[in-house]
């Protein structure tokens, strides 16, 4: 991504928002973010990414709302900004913040010894259960990666052990 499409991402983003908040009075949609918007290279194109509080069905009519709203936001941004070409709007909905609280929730409980409540209809994030110890398996080290396996070992000083080479 080049600097010039960062800055017409980030001014398109700030905009649209300014113009959802100020300027939209469309009863469908609710609480919504801008997150952020991304541009094709050529500028004909920008997804633009929305956070939307609320149940299955409030995100769903907000959405819709959205959809039907970004020809009017067009207009706008070619009214309010000196672009040779304003982009093509497709709205997404961004779900990072959902998930992320339903991670953080299920790391609270697996850490509180809790098995985490069944994950709400339609959720997409498998829920972990904690791992019951098997016969022969090998005591938890402190020194384990993100897959359970040991590391390996380090000199003094923090540097791996390389394997010498044949002289």
């Amino acid at each position: 991504m080049t600097a010039r499409t960062e800055r017409v991402d980030e001014l398109l983003r700030q905009e649209i928002g300014e113009i959802l908040a100020r300027e939209i009075a469309d009863p469908r949609i609710g609480f919504v973010t801008v997150t952020d918007v991304e541009t094709t290279p050529d500028l004909r194109h920008a997804r633009v990414w929305v956070s939307v509080i609320g149940d299955a069905e409030t995100r769903r009519a907000s959405m819709a709302g959205l959809r039907d709203a970004m020809g009017y936001i067009q207009r706008e941004l070619g009214r309010r900004l000196r672009m040779k070409r304003i982009p093509e709007l497709h709205v997404r909905l961004d779900e990072s913040a959902e998930r992320a609280t339903r991670v953080l929730e299920v790391l609270a409980d697996l850490e509180a010894g809790q098995l985490p409540p069944e994950p709400p209809t339609g959720e997409t994030l498998p829920t972990p259960v904690p791992r019951q110890a098997q016969p022969g398996d090998a005591p938890a080290t402190s020194d384990t990666g993100s897959g359970g396996t040991t590391r390996p070992a380090r000199r003094p000083g923090g540097a791996r052990r390389r394997p010498s080479k044949p002289r």
